[in-house]
């Protein structure tokens, strides 16, 4: 697990701070938001999966009426510009850990096991599973030969109706597997894993990319299906 960095310097006093406190110890001003952690820390949350959505609700809302550009209108030009960049980072926040898989992809994304590029990411997708892309490609354009040749919507349909059960089924058991590993990664933040367990926390964070990688793919032949059914 990560270890930002510990330390900002307030530019109105030059006093120091957590790096994610928002308002200075020393004067009281709003911090510019220079050096800082993740959205996790900033919205003073454990690095964690499992988020109580009325709990992330109310930490948002708290900081926005504390960072809300009107209480600043006064102020001086520096803690203008940081009201403004700790609401905009604020929001970036806010929609990142709401919903759970971008929540993961920015766990990936901060814990450095996030894919750089769309080829590194194809490149960890089982083999296995590119196969069933292979197949259903070929079952798609089969689909697209009937419906250019002007066969009835309800024949083809069908079709693209049975090519997409299975791919459902998939779905539904690799977001109940990624639920089981948020747990175990959860599980490991709380017994206060160290960098002695960094073996078990990087099994962990491993599993979960594969996964969500899988489940990516997923979600993408799904889209396609209904692209198809919509025409």
């Amino acid at each position: 697990m990560s270890s930002p960095a510990t330390l900002q310097v307030c530019r109105e006093c030059g006093g120091g701070a957590p790096v994610d406190v928002h308002f200075c110890p020393q004067c009281s001003k709003i911090l510019t938001l220079g050096r800082h952690g993740d959205y996790f820390a900033f919205l003073g949350l454990p690095r964690k999966l499992g988020i109580d959505a009325e709990d992330l609700e109310q930490r948002f809302r708290g900081l926005s009426r504390q960072f809300h550009p009107d209480y600043f209108y006064n102020a001086t030009p520096a803690e203008r510009r940081a009201s403004l960049e700790r609401s905009s980072y604020l929001n970036d926040a806010y929609r990142t850990l709401k919903q759970p898989m971008t929540r993961i992809e920015y766990l990936l994304q901060v814990e450095g096991l996030a894919p750089t590029s769309p080829q590194e990411a194809s490149r960890q997708v089982p083999p296995a599973l590119l196969e069933e892309v292979f197949a259903l490609n070929e079952e798609l354009d089969e689909i697209r030969d009937l419906r250019a040749g002007g066969a009835p919507p309800e024949i083809w349909k069908s079709r693209l109706e049975r090519a997409r059960g299975p791919i459902e089924t998939k779905r539904v058991a690799h977001e109940a597997k990624l639920q089981e590993l948020s747990a175990r990664w959860d599980a490991l933040v709380d017994s206060g894993a160290s960098v002695g367990d960094r073996r078990a926390a990087n099994e962990a964070l491993e599993a979960l990319r594969d996964r969500f990688l899988e489940r990516n793919y997923i979600t993408n032949l799904l889209a396609g299906i209904e692209r198809e059914l919509s025409q």
